[in-house]
């Protein structure tokens, strides 16, 4: 499913740099393939987690294996790359491809997949794996990793990741059959020339598709894929919520204006219209829409019906919540941002993963965080 387009207007190479206080919707960030691959490492909110700062619930003791696995697989890569035991881009030299699959099966190049639902600290984790291996290593979300494929074209994507020794993948979803043979691809001719991928999901990697199209038919790339993870479960409740549940109470409109104009750097955006402009905004481009913001303001939020703009949100709440922007609405309470009918429906796990990470930003701009 297509979360928005690359359209917007002439003047965005203007505005991309702005970070004074205004409208979201005015704002037309634009990323070039180089700075998208030089910018592929955590979100600030993870610049110095590591998994010395993982605090395991006492009562999920998979929490603590998932950091010793973690751990273990950092070292490995590590100790890898300090042999000089990889083969990277020059298998992928011309000559080279009818052997490569080959090779890739006998010395198994492996993948470590952290599983569980939202609010366990998966990402966490594996921010802490990519800041224990050495570089080249790269961080992405699986919109951003998408979206760079697109930008650079496979071969010239294939060939930018294929000397890493790491690649770090957030969020990892497939919503449509062309991403899942595009990420399976890609996966394949990384793994192939030595690069290890880890990843985080609510959804197990042989279950990545269900109930969003007909996995049926792609289940052997779906299996190929998990094939190649050591599946680390990450069990427990969402820690955001241990100690409050509820989103704060919407303010009023004279209160959200108040709120906006007394912070510097804070953006005030009708909400219908912010919808409208992240449909014009590939969702690569949602977090440099935000360089510079202090806090969002919305007015007048609804609950959304849509599946696509609902999908866009969730790449904006995803987004908002790496940078820990706070977040103030007026109008309908944030909990019922999404329709009773989508929340059952199969992106369960990313509707409530966004409302989790709301509903703390939401506490954050009222001190109740």
């Amino acid at each position: 499913m297509s979360l928005g387009p690359d359209a917007g207007p002439d003047t965005a190479d203007e505005t991309a740099g702005d970070t004074s206080a205004g409208r979201l919707a005015d704002r037309w960030p634009t990323v070039g393939a180089d700075e998208l691959v030089g910018a592929l490492v955590p979100p600030p909110r993870f610049d110095t987690v590591r998994f010395g700062t993982y605090i395991p619930n006492p009562d999920e003791p998979s929490q603590q294996r998932a950091v010793t696995e973690g751990a273990a697989f950092a070292a490995r890569v590590a100790a890898r790359a300090g042999s000089g035991a990889r083969r990277g881009w020059r298998a992928l030299l011309p000559g080279r491809l009818g052997t490569r699959n080959a090779k890739a099966s006998r010395d198994g190049t492996r993948g470590l997949y952290f599983d569980g639902g939202f609010g366990v600290g998966k990402t966490h984790l594996l921010a802490s794996l990519w800041h224990d291996v050495p570089g080249p290593k790269a961080y992405c979300t699986f919109v951003e990793l998408t979206h760079l494929v697109g930008l650079l074209g496979f071969s010239a994507a294939v060939a930018r990741l294929a000397d890493h020794q790491l690649l770090a993948i957030d969020e990892f979803e497939l919503d449509d059959p062309g991403d899942t043979m595009l990420v399976t691809r890609l996966l394949r001719e990384l793994m192939a020339a030595g690069v290890h991928v880890a990843a985080t999901s609510n959804t197990l990697p042989d279950k990545l598709g269900e109930g969003r199209f007909a996995a049926e038919d792609f289940l052997r790339e779906i299996q190929a894929l998990s094939a190649r993870f050591e599946v680390v479960r990450v069990d427990g409740p969402d820690y955001r919520h241990r100690d409050a549940v509820d989103a704060p109470d919407p303010v009023s409109e004279g209160e959200l204006a108040a709120s906006a104009a007394a912070l510097d750097g804070a953006t005030m955006d009708d909400f219908g219209t912010l919808c409208e402009h992240l449909a014009r905004l590939h969702p690569s481009r949602y977090g440099r829409l935000l360089d510079g913001v202090a806090a969002v303001h919305l007015s007048g939020v609804t609950a959304v019906t849509d599946q696509s703009v609902a999908l866009r949100l969730v790449s904006f709440v995803d987004r908002l919540y790496d940078r820990a922007i706070p977040v103030v609405a007026s109008g309908e309470p944030l909990s019922v941002l999404f329709s009773e009918e989508m929340v059952r429906g199969g992106y369960r796990k990313k509707y409530l993963r966004a409302l989790s990470r709301l509903t703390a930003l939401a506490r954050e701009s009222d001190g109740s965080a």
